[in-house]
């Protein structure tokens, strides 16, 4: 299964120069790396990254994970979070976020 991870372009850049990233100061301020499924996050993107240009989209495996990640609820459902760094080893894809006249454009999930 994948799970989904919404960045800025230089929060993409970062994590591509470093190998890793503690993700973005939402991330940080938590203290975990927030998550979306395929059926949550185009909801995520309308609520926390409207209007927003240049996004990308980070698929991962929740495998690659490990013992790390935890489903705990939050807006009715359960939302994965990471409480470790995310290597970009794990990042199984990246692709351009871009938004229409309609919201974010999505890739096939």
């Amino acid at each position: 299964m994948l799970i989904y991870k919404i960045l800025r372009s230089d929060e993409w850049a970062a994590l591509q120069a470093a190998g890793e990233t503690l993700g973005a100061p939402v991330d940080l301020a938590d203290g975990y790396i927030h998550f979306s499924t395929a059926e949550t996050v185009a909801a995520t993107a309308a609520k926390y990254f409207t209007d927003e240009t240049g996004l990308w989209l980070l698929a991962v495996d929740v495998d690659a994970c490990g013992a790390a990640l935890k489903w705990e609820p939050a807006r009715d459902t359960l939302f994965p979070h990471l409480y470790r760094s995310l290597s970009l080893a794990e990042v199984v894809w990246a692709k351009p976020l871009p938004l229409g006249d309609d919201g974010h454009i999505f890739p096939e999930l």
